[in-house]
């Protein structure tokens, strides 16, 4: 009773927003959220959690973290999702009622250490713009097993058009990856997918390239919720050719990466 966190997961997530997330802690069973971060280094036009006061976006669906918890607040989450989720527990960093939680980030190694430290089990994944290599290279020191990044673009023009990144470039996305990566951390894509823009050949080959370079594990194909008006005006000049269509974009993909693996979901890699 006295968890900050569990009260914000509880009162918040479950009973004010229906997160499906925090209802799964609820219920004991799958992936556990545990956002810790107020503040974001990124300025997404179709942020969820956050939008500035010139923003088009009228209303988000959900606010901030009021608060930053403690590791041993956030631990407590942990050990009590773990008691409950036996088969395969996860435990996920980044979610929509916070910011980046690379923000945090020695938050996340202390948590994260003293977890293990205990002798806690599971999948510990971050849900991350990916935008501090040396920070994701020390969680997974730490014990961090599953990164997921997420991206609008494998294009660094269309990518900064949508993320406005402050303090990082695409450049440092990439290195993440490749950090986690020679970390032996399981890294997804969170592919925010937007019909006409994402299956071009330009994504395309921009995407295949990427996915090659890092043998990025798995995708997870997400539609980006926005204003299609809204987007394609923010993407002008970057979608002035024929799309191929979501069968066909994930046809070439899977012939082009075959090791690659699709989802929906975070899945339990330890």
């Amino acid at each position: 009773p006295q968890n900050r966190l569990v009260q914000h997961l509880m009162h918040k997530c479950v009973l004010t927003y229906a997160c499906p997330a925090a209802r799964n802690l609820a219920l004991g069973r799958y992936e556990a959220p545990l956002p810790v971060s107020r503040a974001c280094n990124a300025r997404c036009v179709g942020c969820i959690s956050q939008q500035s006061e010139d923003s088009p976006i009228a209303v988000t669906p959900q606010c901030r973290l009021t608060f930053t918890p403690t590791a041993e607040e956030v631990v407590e989450v942990m050990e009590h999702h773990a008691k409950n989720e036996l088969t395969a527990p996860i435990f996920s960093f980044g979610q929509g009622c916070e910011g980046e939680p690379l923000t945090e980030s020695p938050l996340l190694e202390a948590a994260i250490a003293l977890f293990r430290s205990r002798g806690g089990q599971g999948t510990i994944n971050l849900n991350s713009n990916a935008s501090d290599p040396k920070a994701v290279a020390a969680l997974a020191a730490a014990g961090l097993t599953s990164l997921r990044v997420s991206l609008n673009s494998a294009r660094e023009e269309a990518y900064n058009r949508y993320y406005r990144p402050v303090n990082y470039t695409f450049a440092h996305v990439r290195e993440s990856i490749g950090a986690a990566k020679a970390a032996g951390v399981f890294v997804s894509l969170n592919l925010l997918y937007f019909p006409g823009i994402t299956d071009t050949e330009a994504e395309l080959n921009a995407l295949v390239e990427l996915l090659t370079a890092y043998k990025i594990d798995f995708i997870q194909l997400r539609n980006l919720n926005i204003d299609p008006e809204m987007y394609l005006t923010l993407m002008q000049g970057l979608a002035d050719e024929p799309s191929m269509g979501l069968a066909n974009f994930r046809k070439r993909l899977r012939k082009e990466c075959d090791w690659l693996s699709f989802g929906y979901f975070n899945p339990a890699v330890e």
